[in-house]
């Protein structure tokens, strides 16, 4: 249950109602989807599995209540935005309390995920203001052939109704970056919320209705997958899709047809470290990197690929602040806490059974109890280890040793990720040229790759995505540019 009184209308005895036409509701199916809790493997919650009818309705409603919202000022939307903003982080704590329990998010980056989330509401309504109010004029006669009798005027306008997707990671912001750009361009908004983090999803679409945003406009649909999927995202009534997940954006991208796609995928970001690098600072950020949030973000830290003249000296020092981490319950603030599920425990410890049977040298005892894994570094990972490639999603790193740059941006280039990676020298030069070199969507000098700040550009190459985010970006992309000619009488004149 909810600790705050103002959520109390979005639960049914012990099951989350679904939001559809401005109001909470009971599915007709009569079923829900349960939530386990990571940590305790009980359940947590329950939240309704909507119908194909459900979904019809809410697109329907969406379509309608579009048509309405791009008329209203623009100023009008802003102010729309920065109130939902505000209820965001004026609910963080019930907000947060969720994040914990269903995705076993730590109690302080919970909290800072809904406070961030209410940041990029407020820059984005700022933001949509800036870009939406300028238009393109054009004259005819800069192109050869023609006189100075056309007037173009180009502005840009919504696409109409957009499908988010956000992955359990990050429920809330990952959700809120693709809400707050699509409405503020006059878009209406289907949300799909992963099921891990569906509650969180709920709690933060009841401040957009508390802020009093049109009927029909926001809907939060959650189900399973295997029965409205597929259906959502080759619905004719859905005009722009903004997933960010794993493999399953492939997929939607293969049927998804004419719609303009938004994906954020997989990450195997790479850590080059030079012979000159300062070691203390890379320690440190392979740490952040790596296991912040047990190594659960696309942008992790994923493969430290280092020169061998330093590399036993930079494992020392990660060795020792991996073995300061805390390892436990989420509610206690521990670094390390349980990954998502059983099927995704499963995945990373047959990861690390490929590397110990291929000769990896574990630098900490494999230590899981149920969904709970302990942080481990893996040095001397070889390229023929599953580990090497793969994502992990998890608390455990391989180090692969190298004997030159090229080496390093070889592997990188060589994935089939492309999201971010990072490198670490104090020679500027050679940074630069490397980051030339790598073929990823961004490349961090002296830092840990991050998403953030939200509004930078956001993107991946390869199968880590398409297209590219970031407030500005996600703006752009949710809009499209309509131009109205002026056709003038040709003017009359001579040169003389």
């Amino acid at each position: 249950m909810s600790s705050s009184s103002e959520f109390d209308d979005i639960i049914d005895k012990d099951v989350y109602k679904y939001y559809a036409d401005g109001e909470w509701k009971v599915s007709a199916s009569g079923k829900f989807v349960p939530i386990i809790n990571p940590s305790t493997r009980q359940l947590q919650y329950k939240v309704q599995a909507c119908t194909q009818e459900e979904v019809n309705k809410a697109l329907e409603s969406a379509k309608a209540a579009q048509k309405l919202w791009a008329k209203v000022p623009l100023w009008k939307r802003a102010e729309a935005l920065h109130k939902a903003a505000a209820l965001l982080k004026q609910y963080k704590d019930p907000i947060a309390q969720c994040l914990v329990k269903e995705v076993a998010k730590p109690a302080k980056d919970a909290v800072t995920e809904v406070v961030r989330s209410g940041d990029l509401i407020s820059y984005c309504a700022e933001e949509g203001v800036r870009i939406l109010s300028e238009g393109k004029f054009l004259v005819s006669d800069s192109f050869p052939g023609n006189e100075r009798n056309k007037l173009c005027l180009a502005s840009k306008i919504p696409l109409g109704v957009v499908l988010a997707i956000p992955p359990f990671n990050y429920p809330v912001n990952l959700a809120v970056s693709k809400i707050a750009p699509a409405l503020i361009a006059g878009n209406s908004v289907v949300l799909k919320p992963p099921t891990q983090g569906a509650v969180s999803g709920l709690h933060m679409v009841h401040c957009f209705h508390l802020a009093g945003f049109p009927k029909g406009l926001i809907s939060c649909i959650t189900g399973k997958g295997s029965e409205i999927g597929d259906f959502l995202t080759m619905h004719p009534g859905v005009n722009c899709i903004s997933f960010t997940g794993g493999d399953t954006g492939i997929a939607i991208s293969k049927k998804a047809g004419m719609v303009p796609l938004q994906m954020e995928l997989g990450g195997k970001d790479a850590c080059i470290v030079l012979e000159d690098a300062d070691l203390e600072l890379v320690a440190a950020n392979i740490i952040k990197g790596g296991f912040s949030y047990s190594g659960q973000r696309c942008t992790a830290i994923k493969v430290v690929l280092v020169m061998e003249s330093v590399a036993d000296a930079l494992v020392e020092k990660v060795v020792a602040k991996v073995n300061k981490l805390k390892v436990g319950a989420p509610e206690d603030d521990c670094d390390i806490t349980a990954v998502v599920s059983e099927s995704s425990a499963k995945f990373i410890e047959g990861l690390v059974m490929d590397a110990k049977e291929k000769g990896a040298t574990f630098c900490q005892e494999y230590k899981r109890e149920g969904n709970l894994i302990w942080p481990l570094l893996l040095d001397h990972v070889r390229p023929d280890m599953r580990i090497a490639w793969e994502e992990p999603f998890g608390p455990v790193l391989p180090v692969i040793r190298i004997n030159s740059v090229e080496e390093g941006i070889h592997h990188c280039n060589a994935s089939n990720f492309a999201l971010q990676g990072c490198v670490f020298t104090k020679d500027i030069n050679k940074a630069m040229m490397i980051s030339d070199a790598m073929e990823t969507g961004t490349v961090q000098i002296n830092s840990a790759p991050a998403r953030g700040p939200d509004h930078f550009p956001f993107q991946g190459l390869r199968d880590s995505g398409i297209g590219s985010q970031g407030i500005t970006n996600s703006i752009n992309m949710m809009t499209k540019v309509k131009t109205t000619v002026i056709n003038l009488p040709s003017p009359s004149y001579t040169m003389g």
